[in-house]
Protein backbone atom coordinates (compact mmCIF):
# COMPACT_ATOMS: atom_id res chain seq x y z
CA UNK A 1 0.00 0.00 0.00
CA UNK A 2 1.28 3.40 -0.96
CA UNK A 3 2.16 5.79 1.87
CA UNK A 4 0.97 9.14 0.63
CA UNK A 5 0.92 10.90 4.00
CA UNK A 6 2.64 10.67 7.37
CA UNK A 7 1.25 11.72 10.75
CA UNK A 8 2.85 12.44 14.11
CA UNK A 9 3.22 8.75 15.00
CA UNK A 10 4.94 8.01 11.69
CA UNK A 11 7.29 10.94 12.12
CA UNK A 12 7.99 9.88 15.71
CA UNK A 13 9.08 6.41 14.59
CA UNK A 14 11.15 7.87 11.76
CA UNK A 15 13.17 10.24 13.93
CA UNK A 16 13.59 7.77 16.80
CA UNK A 17 14.93 5.13 14.42
CA UNK A 18 17.11 7.71 12.71
CA UNK A 19 18.54 8.67 16.10
CA UNK A 20 19.26 5.05 17.00
CA UNK A 21 21.01 4.43 13.68
CA UNK A 22 23.20 7.50 14.14
CA UNK A 23 24.14 6.44 17.65
CA UNK A 24 25.11 2.98 16.39
CA UNK A 25 27.39 4.53 13.77
CA UNK A 26 28.70 7.55 15.71
CA UNK A 27 32.20 6.05 16.03
CA UNK A 28 32.29 5.51 12.27
CA UNK A 29 31.30 9.15 11.71
CA UNK A 30 33.95 10.27 14.21
CA UNK A 31 36.58 8.37 12.26
CA UNK A 32 35.81 10.44 9.14
CA UNK A 33 37.16 13.63 10.71
CA UNK A 34 39.94 15.02 8.52
CA UNK A 35 42.56 15.46 11.23
CA UNK A 36 43.85 12.19 12.72
CA UNK A 37 43.66 13.68 16.24
CA UNK A 38 42.00 11.92 19.21
CA UNK A 39 39.15 14.44 19.48
CA UNK A 40 37.27 13.82 16.23
CA UNK A 41 33.79 14.10 17.70
CA UNK A 42 31.37 15.01 14.89
CA UNK A 43 29.51 11.71 15.25
CA UNK A 44 29.30 12.06 19.01
CA UNK A 45 28.07 15.65 18.81
CA UNK A 46 25.43 14.90 16.19
CA UNK A 47 24.29 11.74 17.97
CA UNK A 48 23.95 13.45 21.35
CA UNK A 49 22.15 16.40 19.74
CA UNK A 50 19.63 14.19 17.96
CA UNK A 51 19.26 11.88 20.96
CA UNK A 52 18.26 14.89 23.07
CA UNK A 53 15.69 15.78 20.43
CA UNK A 54 14.40 12.21 20.24
CA UNK A 55 13.90 12.04 24.00
CA UNK A 56 11.80 15.20 23.84
CA UNK A 57 9.35 13.69 21.35
CA UNK A 58 8.66 10.57 23.43
CA UNK A 59 5.69 12.30 25.07
CA UNK A 60 4.43 13.60 21.70
CA UNK A 61 3.99 10.25 19.95
CA UNK A 62 0.24 10.66 19.43
CA UNK A 63 0.27 14.33 18.47
CA UNK A 64 0.07 15.90 15.03
CA UNK A 65 3.17 15.99 12.88
CA UNK A 66 3.37 19.73 13.52
CA UNK A 67 3.53 19.16 17.29
CA UNK A 68 6.03 16.31 17.04
CA UNK A 69 8.32 18.27 14.71
CA UNK A 70 8.07 21.37 16.92
CA UNK A 71 9.04 19.37 20.01
CA UNK A 72 11.85 17.69 18.09
CA UNK A 73 13.20 21.06 16.97
CA UNK A 74 13.14 22.39 20.53
CA UNK A 75 14.95 19.30 21.82
CA UNK A 76 17.58 19.59 19.11
CA UNK A 77 18.02 23.30 19.79
CA UNK A 78 18.68 22.78 23.51
CA UNK A 79 20.72 19.61 23.04
CA UNK A 80 22.92 20.97 20.24
CA UNK A 81 26.62 20.23 20.71
CA UNK A 82 29.41 21.42 18.47
CA UNK A 83 29.07 23.12 15.12
CA UNK A 84 27.67 20.00 13.48
CA UNK A 85 25.06 19.64 16.22
CA UNK A 86 24.02 23.29 15.97
CA UNK A 87 23.63 23.03 12.19
CA UNK A 88 21.65 19.80 12.62
CA UNK A 89 19.36 21.57 15.09
CA UNK A 90 18.80 24.35 12.57
CA UNK A 91 17.91 21.83 9.86
CA UNK A 92 15.14 20.35 11.99
CA UNK A 93 14.10 23.81 13.16
CA UNK A 94 13.46 24.66 9.51
CA UNK A 95 11.67 21.34 8.91
CA UNK A 96 9.42 22.13 11.88
CA UNK A 97 8.64 25.53 10.36
CA UNK A 98 7.68 23.83 7.10
CA UNK A 99 5.35 21.41 8.90
CA UNK A 100 3.77 24.05 11.14
CA UNK A 101 -0.01 23.79 11.54
CA UNK A 102 -0.26 20.37 9.85
CA UNK A 103 -1.81 17.21 11.34
CA UNK A 104 -0.35 15.16 8.51
CA UNK A 105 2.13 15.83 5.72
CA UNK A 106 2.01 14.64 2.12
CA UNK A 107 5.05 14.38 -0.13
CA UNK A 108 4.76 17.99 -1.24
CA UNK A 109 4.55 19.18 2.37
CA UNK A 110 7.57 17.12 3.36
CA UNK A 111 9.63 18.27 0.38
CA UNK A 112 8.85 21.89 1.23
CA UNK A 113 9.80 21.24 4.84
CA UNK A 114 13.18 19.85 3.77
CA UNK A 115 13.72 23.02 1.74
CA UNK A 116 12.93 25.10 4.85
CA UNK A 117 15.46 22.98 6.74
CA UNK A 118 18.07 23.72 4.10
CA UNK A 119 17.37 27.46 4.18
CA UNK A 120 17.53 27.55 7.98
CA UNK A 121 20.88 25.72 8.05
CA UNK A 122 22.50 28.02 5.49
CA UNK A 123 21.29 31.12 7.36
CA UNK A 124 22.84 29.82 10.60
CA UNK A 125 26.36 29.80 9.14
CA UNK A 126 28.11 33.11 8.54
CA UNK A 127 30.30 31.79 5.72
CA UNK A 128 28.71 28.61 4.31
CA UNK A 129 31.23 26.10 2.97
CA UNK A 130 30.30 23.57 0.31
CA UNK A 131 31.40 19.98 0.78
CA UNK A 132 29.91 19.91 4.26
CA UNK A 133 26.61 18.96 5.94
CA UNK A 134 25.13 22.06 4.26
CA UNK A 135 25.74 20.56 0.83
CA UNK A 136 23.99 17.33 1.86
CA UNK A 137 20.84 19.01 3.18
CA UNK A 138 20.73 21.05 -0.01
CA UNK A 139 21.04 17.89 -2.11
CA UNK A 140 18.32 16.21 -0.03
CA UNK A 141 15.85 19.08 -0.39
CA UNK A 142 16.57 19.47 -4.11
CA UNK A 143 16.07 15.72 -4.60
CA UNK A 144 12.69 15.79 -2.84
CA UNK A 145 11.42 18.61 -5.03
CA UNK A 146 12.90 17.01 -8.15
CA UNK A 147 11.22 13.62 -7.77
CA UNK A 148 7.82 15.23 -7.18
CA UNK A 149 8.24 17.20 -10.38
CA UNK A 150 9.20 14.00 -12.26
CA UNK A 151 6.47 11.82 -10.77
CA UNK A 152 3.31 13.36 -9.33
CA UNK A 153 2.25 9.95 -7.96
CA UNK A 154 5.39 9.35 -5.89
CA UNK A 155 4.71 8.20 -2.33
CA UNK A 156 6.58 9.08 0.86
CA UNK A 157 8.73 5.93 0.94
CA UNK A 158 9.83 6.47 -2.65
CA UNK A 159 10.57 10.14 -1.93
CA UNK A 160 12.78 9.27 1.06
CA UNK A 161 14.53 6.56 -0.92
CA UNK A 162 15.37 9.07 -3.66
CA UNK A 163 16.46 11.64 -1.08
CA UNK A 164 18.88 9.14 0.46
CA UNK A 165 20.31 8.02 -2.88
CA UNK A 166 20.88 11.57 -4.14
CA UNK A 167 22.35 12.61 -0.78
CA UNK A 168 24.77 9.67 -0.97
CA UNK A 169 25.80 10.66 -4.51
CA UNK A 170 26.49 14.21 -3.32
CA UNK A 171 28.31 12.98 -0.21
CA UNK A 172 30.68 10.97 -2.40
CA UNK A 173 31.50 14.20 -4.26
CA UNK A 174 32.48 16.15 -1.12
CA UNK A 175 36.19 15.22 -1.43
CA UNK A 176 36.20 17.06 -4.77
CA UNK A 177 34.80 20.16 -3.05
CA UNK A 178 37.20 20.30 -0.11
CA UNK A 179 40.88 19.50 -0.69
CA UNK A 180 41.32 18.51 2.96
CA UNK A 181 38.78 15.70 2.52
CA UNK A 182 40.49 14.49 -0.65
CA UNK A 183 43.91 14.43 1.00
CA UNK A 184 42.57 12.49 3.97
CA UNK A 185 40.61 10.19 1.62
CA UNK A 186 37.33 10.62 3.49
CA UNK A 187 33.90 12.11 2.85
CA UNK A 188 32.48 14.85 5.06
CA UNK A 189 31.66 13.54 8.53
CA UNK A 190 28.73 15.91 9.18
CA UNK A 191 27.20 15.03 5.82
CA UNK A 192 27.55 11.34 6.62
CA UNK A 193 25.80 11.87 9.96
CA UNK A 194 22.85 13.56 8.26
CA UNK A 195 22.64 10.82 5.61
CA UNK A 196 22.52 8.15 8.33
CA UNK A 197 19.57 9.96 9.95
CA UNK A 198 17.71 10.14 6.63
CA UNK A 199 18.44 6.48 5.94
CA UNK A 200 17.06 5.57 9.36
CA UNK A 201 13.92 7.63 8.74
CA UNK A 202 13.41 5.93 5.37
CA UNK A 203 13.94 2.46 6.84
CA UNK A 204 11.44 3.08 9.66
CA UNK A 205 8.71 4.16 7.26
CA UNK A 206 9.44 1.47 4.65
CA UNK A 207 9.51 -1.40 7.16
CA UNK A 208 6.82 -0.08 9.51
CA UNK A 209 9.18 -0.02 12.49
CA UNK A 210 7.74 0.89 15.88
CA UNK A 211 10.84 2.53 17.24
CA UNK A 212 11.91 3.10 20.83
CA UNK A 213 14.89 5.01 22.13
CA UNK A 214 17.87 2.85 22.97
CA UNK A 215 19.37 3.33 26.40
CA UNK A 216 22.80 4.86 26.65
CA UNK A 217 25.09 5.78 29.55
CA UNK A 218 24.51 9.19 31.08
CA UNK A 219 27.44 11.55 30.98
CA UNK A 220 26.38 13.19 34.21
CA UNK A 221 26.33 16.87 35.00
CA UNK A 222 28.96 18.67 32.98
CA UNK A 223 28.72 21.90 34.92
CA UNK A 224 31.31 22.67 37.56
CA UNK A 225 30.49 25.76 39.64
CA UNK A 226 33.35 28.03 40.51
CA UNK A 227 32.30 27.79 44.12
CA UNK A 228 31.97 23.99 44.11
CA UNK A 229 33.31 22.04 47.07
CA UNK A 230 36.71 20.48 46.51
CA UNK A 231 37.87 17.60 48.73
CA UNK A 232 41.61 18.13 48.29
CA UNK A 233 43.66 19.87 50.96
CA UNK A 234 44.10 23.62 50.49
CA UNK A 235 47.86 24.21 50.68
CA UNK A 236 47.77 28.01 50.46
CA UNK A 237 44.76 29.48 52.24
CA UNK A 238 44.37 33.07 51.04
CA UNK A 239 43.35 34.00 47.51
CA UNK A 240 45.01 37.40 47.11
CA UNK A 241 44.31 39.79 44.25
CA UNK A 242 45.29 43.42 43.70
CA UNK A 243 46.52 45.95 41.17
CA UNK A 244 49.81 47.84 41.39
CA UNK A 245 49.54 51.37 39.99
CA UNK A 246 53.11 51.51 38.84
CA UNK A 247 55.65 50.58 36.22
CA UNK A 248 54.15 47.69 34.19
CA UNK A 249 57.60 46.81 32.84
CA UNK A 250 58.57 45.55 36.33
CA UNK A 251 55.98 42.74 36.24
CA UNK A 252 58.60 40.05 35.58
CA UNK A 253 60.75 41.30 38.43
CA UNK A 254 57.81 41.24 40.84
CA UNK A 255 56.77 37.78 39.76
CA UNK A 256 60.25 36.48 40.60
CA UNK A 257 60.09 38.15 44.03
CA UNK A 258 56.83 36.47 45.10
CA UNK A 259 57.04 33.10 43.34
CA UNK A 260 58.12 31.30 46.53
CA UNK A 261 55.24 32.74 48.56
CA UNK A 262 52.43 30.67 47.03
CA UNK A 263 50.96 29.06 43.93
CA UNK A 264 48.30 29.69 41.24
CA UNK A 265 50.24 32.86 40.54
CA UNK A 266 49.38 35.15 37.66
CA UNK A 267 51.24 38.46 37.22
CA UNK A 268 50.37 40.51 34.16
CA UNK A 269 51.73 43.91 33.24
CA UNK A 270 49.38 46.14 31.24
CA UNK A 271 51.61 48.77 29.66
CA UNK A 272 48.75 50.70 28.06
CA UNK A 273 47.45 51.85 31.45
CA UNK A 274 50.76 51.19 33.28
CA UNK A 275 49.49 48.78 35.95
CA UNK A 276 50.39 45.29 37.13
CA UNK A 277 47.56 42.84 37.86
CA UNK A 278 48.39 40.20 40.47
CA UNK A 279 46.70 36.99 41.60
CA UNK A 280 48.28 34.50 44.01
CA UNK A 281 47.28 31.85 46.56
CA UNK A 282 49.44 32.37 49.62
CA UNK A 283 49.58 31.80 53.37
CA UNK A 284 51.02 35.28 53.95
CA UNK A 285 49.13 38.00 52.03
CA UNK A 286 50.96 40.65 54.06
CA UNK A 287 54.34 39.56 52.76
CA UNK A 288 53.08 39.75 49.18
CA UNK A 289 51.53 43.17 49.69
CA UNK A 290 54.63 44.55 51.42
CA UNK A 291 56.72 43.65 48.38
CA UNK A 292 54.10 45.05 46.01
CA UNK A 293 53.81 48.43 47.70
CA UNK A 294 57.46 49.08 46.89
CA UNK A 295 56.53 49.20 43.20
CA UNK A 296 53.62 51.60 43.50
CA UNK A 297 50.26 52.38 45.02
CA UNK A 298 47.96 49.37 45.53
CA UNK A 299 44.35 49.23 44.35
CA UNK A 300 41.45 46.75 44.27
CA UNK A 301 42.91 44.63 47.07
CA UNK A 302 40.87 41.46 47.63
CA UNK A 303 41.82 38.70 50.08
CA UNK A 304 39.60 35.63 50.54
CA UNK A 305 40.07 32.90 53.15
CA UNK A 306 39.61 29.81 50.98
CA UNK A 307 39.68 27.38 53.94
CA UNK A 308 36.83 29.26 55.60
CA UNK A 309 34.84 29.30 52.35
CA UNK A 310 35.50 25.60 51.99
CA UNK A 311 34.11 24.85 55.46
CA UNK A 312 31.03 26.98 54.82
CA UNK A 313 30.35 25.18 51.57
CA UNK A 314 30.64 21.82 53.27
CA UNK A 315 27.90 22.79 55.75
CA UNK A 316 25.58 23.73 52.91
CA UNK A 317 25.47 20.05 51.86
CA UNK A 318 24.76 20.94 48.25
CA UNK A 319 21.38 22.55 48.92
CA UNK A 320 21.72 25.18 46.22
CA UNK A 321 17.96 25.73 45.97
CA UNK A 322 17.69 26.92 49.58
CA UNK A 323 20.65 29.30 49.39
CA UNK A 324 19.78 33.00 49.59
CA UNK A 325 19.58 34.85 46.28
CA UNK A 326 22.86 36.39 45.21
CA UNK A 327 23.10 40.14 44.94
CA UNK A 328 23.13 41.26 41.34
CA UNK A 329 26.63 41.72 39.96
CA UNK A 330 27.62 44.04 37.17
CA UNK A 331 29.52 41.32 35.27
CA UNK A 332 29.75 37.53 35.31
CA UNK A 333 31.79 35.04 33.30
CA UNK A 334 31.09 31.55 32.00
CA UNK A 335 34.03 29.61 30.57
CA UNK A 336 34.43 26.20 28.96
CA UNK A 337 37.50 24.19 29.94
CA UNK A 338 38.76 20.64 30.23
CA UNK A 339 41.40 19.66 32.75
CA UNK A 340 41.36 20.21 36.50
CA UNK A 341 44.31 22.61 36.44
CA UNK A 342 42.85 24.78 33.68
CA UNK A 343 39.48 24.79 35.40
CA UNK A 344 41.11 25.98 38.63
CA UNK A 345 42.92 28.79 36.81
CA UNK A 346 39.66 30.15 35.42
CA UNK A 347 38.01 29.89 38.82
CA UNK A 348 40.94 31.66 40.47
CA UNK A 349 40.60 34.47 37.94
CA UNK A 350 36.99 35.03 38.98
CA UNK A 351 35.03 33.04 36.40
CA UNK A 352 31.63 32.27 37.93
CA UNK A 353 30.95 28.97 36.19
CA UNK A 354 33.29 26.61 34.38
CA UNK A 355 31.56 24.15 32.08
CA UNK A 356 33.61 20.99 31.78
CA UNK A 357 34.13 20.41 28.10
CA UNK A 358 36.12 21.31 25.04
CA UNK A 359 37.95 18.78 22.91
CA UNK A 360 36.10 15.42 22.77
CA UNK A 361 33.08 16.71 24.69
CA UNK A 362 31.40 19.90 23.53
CA UNK A 363 28.79 21.21 25.98
CA UNK A 364 25.26 21.51 24.69
CA UNK A 365 23.27 24.70 24.25
CA UNK A 366 21.23 23.63 27.28
CA UNK A 367 24.37 23.20 29.44
CA UNK A 368 25.27 26.81 28.68
CA UNK A 369 21.72 28.09 29.16
CA UNK A 370 21.54 26.47 32.61
CA UNK A 371 24.68 28.35 33.65
CA UNK A 372 23.26 31.61 32.32
CA UNK A 373 20.07 31.08 34.33
CA UNK A 374 22.02 30.59 37.56
CA UNK A 375 23.80 33.92 37.26
CA UNK A 376 22.45 37.18 38.60
CA UNK A 377 24.37 39.77 36.62
CA UNK A 378 23.60 42.72 34.37
CA UNK A 379 26.08 41.51 31.75
CA UNK A 380 27.30 37.95 31.17
CA UNK A 381 30.33 36.98 29.11
CA UNK A 382 30.78 33.47 27.65
CA UNK A 383 34.25 32.20 26.73
CA UNK A 384 33.84 29.07 24.52
CA UNK A 385 37.63 28.56 24.19
CA UNK A 386 37.05 26.23 21.24
CA UNK A 387 35.93 27.01 17.70
CA UNK A 388 33.49 24.09 17.82
CA UNK A 389 31.61 25.55 20.81
CA UNK A 390 31.09 29.12 19.57
CA UNK A 391 27.89 28.33 17.64
CA UNK A 392 26.28 26.59 20.64
CA UNK A 393 27.26 29.52 22.86
CA UNK A 394 25.73 31.99 20.38
CA UNK A 395 22.58 29.88 20.30
CA UNK A 396 22.38 29.92 24.11
CA UNK A 397 22.85 33.70 24.15
CA UNK A 398 20.07 34.08 21.60
CA UNK A 399 17.68 31.97 23.67
CA UNK A 400 18.37 33.79 26.93
CA UNK A 401 16.50 36.94 27.92
CA UNK A 402 19.59 38.21 29.76
CA UNK A 403 22.33 40.43 28.36
CA UNK A 404 24.74 37.72 27.21
CA UNK A 405 27.84 38.30 25.08
CA UNK A 406 29.88 35.54 23.46
CA UNK A 407 33.57 36.40 23.16
CA UNK A 408 34.69 34.08 20.32
CA UNK A 409 37.76 32.60 22.01
CA UNK A 410 39.08 29.56 20.16
CA UNK A 411 41.66 28.37 22.68
CA UNK A 412 42.29 28.17 26.40
CA UNK A 413 45.08 30.80 26.26
CA UNK A 414 42.73 33.25 24.54
CA UNK A 415 40.17 32.70 27.28
CA UNK A 416 42.71 33.22 30.06
CA UNK A 417 43.95 36.42 28.42
CA UNK A 418 40.40 37.76 28.10
CA UNK A 419 39.70 37.27 31.81
CA UNK A 420 43.01 38.87 32.77
CA UNK A 421 42.38 41.88 30.54
CA UNK A 422 38.82 42.39 31.81
CA UNK A 423 38.30 45.70 33.61
CA UNK A 424 35.44 45.58 36.16
CA UNK A 425 35.41 49.38 36.33
CA UNK A 426 34.84 49.83 32.60
CA UNK A 427 31.48 49.95 30.83
CA UNK A 428 30.08 47.09 28.80
CA UNK A 429 30.97 48.59 25.40
CA UNK A 430 34.56 49.27 26.42
CA UNK A 431 34.96 45.78 27.85
CA UNK A 432 33.50 44.16 24.75
CA UNK A 433 35.96 46.06 22.58
CA UNK A 434 38.90 45.20 24.83
CA UNK A 435 38.02 41.52 25.21
CA UNK A 436 37.49 41.00 21.50
CA UNK A 437 40.70 42.83 20.62
CA UNK A 438 42.69 40.91 23.26
CA UNK A 439 42.01 37.69 21.34
CA UNK A 440 44.18 38.99 18.52
CA UNK A 441 47.12 39.35 20.92
CA UNK A 442 47.34 35.60 21.52
CA UNK A 443 48.97 32.99 19.28
CA UNK A 444 47.94 29.47 20.30
CA UNK A 445 49.16 25.99 19.48
CA UNK A 446 48.91 22.50 20.91
CA UNK A 447 50.63 19.12 20.94
CA UNK A 448 48.74 15.83 20.67
CA UNK A 449 49.11 12.47 18.89
CA UNK A 450 47.79 10.83 15.72
CA UNK A 451 45.11 8.17 16.01
CA UNK A 452 45.55 6.78 12.49
CA UNK A 453 47.81 6.74 9.44
CA UNK A 454 47.10 9.47 6.91
CA UNK A 455 48.68 12.11 4.68
CA UNK A 456 47.87 15.83 4.97
CA UNK A 457 49.42 18.60 2.86
CA UNK A 458 52.08 16.18 1.69
CA UNK A 459 53.01 15.24 5.27
CA UNK A 460 52.97 11.50 5.94
CA UNK A 461 51.54 10.74 9.37
CA UNK A 462 51.61 7.43 11.23
CA UNK A 463 49.43 6.42 14.16
CA UNK A 464 50.94 7.59 17.49
CA UNK A 465 53.09 10.25 15.82
CA UNK A 466 53.31 13.48 17.82
CA UNK A 467 51.39 16.30 16.12
CA UNK A 468 52.03 20.01 16.54
CA UNK A 469 48.91 22.04 15.73
CA UNK A 470 48.81 25.80 15.20
CA UNK A 471 45.45 27.44 14.60
CA UNK A 472 44.03 23.94 13.97
CA UNK A 473 46.55 23.18 11.23
CA UNK A 474 49.17 20.46 11.47
CA UNK A 475 52.52 22.28 11.41
CA UNK A 476 54.92 19.66 12.77
CA UNK A 477 55.06 15.88 13.05
CA UNK A 478 57.60 14.08 15.19
CA UNK A 479 58.28 11.35 17.72
CA UNK A 480 59.00 13.49 20.79
CA UNK A 481 56.41 15.81 22.33
CA UNK A 482 59.00 18.21 23.75
CA UNK A 483 60.76 18.65 20.42
CA UNK A 484 57.46 19.33 18.66
CA UNK A 485 56.44 21.80 21.39
CA UNK A 486 59.75 23.63 21.01
CA UNK A 487 59.23 23.90 17.24
CA UNK A 488 55.77 25.39 17.77
CA UNK A 489 57.10 27.97 20.22
CA UNK A 490 59.88 28.90 17.76
CA UNK A 491 57.22 29.44 15.08
CA UNK A 492 55.13 31.72 17.30
CA UNK A 493 57.81 33.89 18.92
CA UNK A 494 58.70 37.12 17.12
CA UNK A 495 60.29 40.45 17.99
CA UNK A 496 57.08 41.71 19.61
CA UNK A 497 56.60 38.67 21.88
CA UNK A 498 56.64 39.16 25.66
CA UNK A 499 55.05 36.09 27.25
CA UNK A 500 55.19 32.33 26.67
CA UNK A 501 52.59 30.21 28.50
CA UNK A 502 52.66 26.43 28.79
CA UNK A 503 49.75 24.28 30.03
CA UNK A 504 50.86 20.66 30.34
CA UNK A 505 48.50 17.72 30.25
CA UNK A 506 47.72 14.83 32.55
CA UNK A 507 50.02 12.49 30.58
CA UNK A 508 53.13 14.61 31.12
CA UNK A 509 55.79 13.99 33.74
CA UNK A 510 56.22 17.06 35.96
CA UNK A 511 60.00 16.71 36.26
CA UNK A 512 60.41 16.46 32.49
CA UNK A 513 58.16 19.48 32.04
CA UNK A 514 60.25 21.49 34.51
CA UNK A 515 63.39 20.68 32.53
CA UNK A 516 61.65 21.67 29.32
CA UNK A 517 60.52 24.95 30.89
CA UNK A 518 64.12 25.72 31.92
CA UNK A 519 65.19 25.14 28.33
CA UNK A 520 62.58 27.61 27.11
CA UNK A 521 63.56 30.18 29.74
CA UNK A 522 67.23 29.93 28.73
CA UNK A 523 66.42 30.15 25.04
CA UNK A 524 64.12 33.15 25.50
CA UNK A 525 65.68 34.92 28.47
CA UNK A 526 64.05 38.25 27.57
CA UNK A 527 60.55 36.76 27.67
CA UNK A 528 58.39 35.82 30.63
CA UNK A 529 57.73 32.06 30.68
CA UNK A 530 54.79 30.71 32.69
CA UNK A 531 54.04 27.00 33.13
CA UNK A 532 50.86 25.51 34.62
CA UNK A 533 49.65 21.98 35.28
CA UNK A 534 46.57 22.12 33.08
CA UNK A 535 45.96 18.37 33.53
CA UNK A 536 44.00 18.36 30.26
CA UNK A 537 43.42 14.98 28.58
CA UNK A 538 44.68 14.03 25.10
CA UNK A 539 46.78 17.16 24.60
CA UNK A 540 50.32 17.00 25.98
CA UNK A 541 50.69 20.76 25.72
CA UNK A 542 48.56 23.82 25.09
CA UNK A 543 50.92 26.67 24.26
CA UNK A 544 50.60 30.39 23.68
CA UNK A 545 52.75 33.40 22.89
CA UNK A 546 51.66 36.98 23.51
Amino acid sequence: MNCTKINGVDFYNMVIHGSNKLEEKSDFVNALNVFPVPDGDTGTNMSMTFKSAAKEVEKKKDESIAEVSKTLAKGALMGARGNSGVILSQIFRGISKGLSGKDTADVSDFASALKEGCNSAYKAVMRPTEGTILTIIRAASDAALEIIEKNSNVDMVELLDYVCKQSKIMLDKTPDMLPALKQAKVVDSGGMGLLIIFQGMHEALKDGINASIKDFASNGDTVSAANSVESHEIKFGYCTEFIILGDASRALQFKAEIQDLGDSMIVVGDEEIDVIKVHIHTNDPGAVLSKAVKLGELSKIKIDNMREEHRELLTENGEEETAPAMEEKEYSFISVAMGEGIKNIFEDLGVDYVIEGGQTMNPSTEDIVKCIEKLNAKHIFILPNNKNIIMAANQAAEISDKDVHVIPTKSIPQGVTCVTMFNPEAGIDENLENLNSSIEMVKSSSVTYAVRDTEINGIEIKADDILGLEENKIKHVGKDKFSVALQLIEDMVDEDSELITIFYGEDCDENEVNEFTKTIEEKYEDLDVQCYAGKQPLYYFILSVE
